[in-house]
């Protein structure tokens, strides 16, 4: 008996080291912005505009965070990014909750990780013009599918998007409900995070939150 308390106990302890206190960017105040920078993969289009605004829709009840893309310019494979400054990770647990805005081409978006800049990174996004929710990976500006799935979800409300990321398993969950599942070794090393959308997808975000998970 004192062996299997032990032992649960261990297993307890490794756990609380296995994975890091919990990052959130609620997007409440500057501070949480300006931990981040913006980008465009290939450097397409125009750099986005990336803003807090008031919405008490919110998940955070207060404000979100607002990419609005020159539709004049940014349109076809032009990925507006937001890219995270100094946070780094290799294995986490990320989500996001996102609302479509507005978009004619493009809409919806979701969130960027293991990036090495703006032309590489892992970028699991949902559109409800294609209802649909998409796993890829951005290598050297250019994007390649890994996984999709069929979702009807109205678009201007919020979703949250969830993803882990254990060694090369993939997974990726809408609204709580894994969809997505894959093994891939594109990229293998830690690298930054961050929020996605593409063409002129006017997209809303809120509590972006983060778990590392330690080596």
């Amino acid at each position: 008996m004192k062996r299997i308390f032990a032992t649960s106990l261990l297993a307890l302890l490794v756990a609380s080291l296995v994975w890091a206190a919990e990052i959130i960017f609620s997007f409440d105040s500057p501070e949480d912005l300006a931990a981040f920078y913006p980008a465009q993969t290939r450097d397409c289009g125009t750099l986005a505009k990336w803003s807090l605004i008031p919405d008490p829709s919110a998940p955070s009840g207060k404000t979100a965070l607002l990419v609005q893309p020159d539709p004049r310019t940014n349109h076809g494979s032009c990925f507006n990014v937001l890219l995270s400054r100094k946070l780094k990770a290799k294995d986490l647990k990320l989500s996001v909750w996102v609302k479509a805005v507005k978009g004619r081409e493009d809409q919806g978006g979701g969130p960027v990780w293991r990036a090495k800049d703006a032309d590489n990174y892992y970028v699991v996004r949902w559109n409800p013009l294609e209802d649909n929710f998409r796993l890829y990976y951005v290598k050297g500006g250019h994007r390649r599918m890994l996984a999709s799935a069929r979702v009807k979800a109205p678009a201007h409300q919020w979703h949250e998007i969830t993803v882990e990321h254990r060694g090369d398993l993939i997974k990726c969950y809408f609204d709580g409900k894994l969809l997505l599942e894959k093994r891939d070794r594109t990229f293998t090393e830690g690298g930054a995070l961050g929020l996605w959308s593409k063409a002129d997808a006017q997209t809303a975000f809120d509590l972006l939150r983060v778990e590392v998970i330690s080596p």
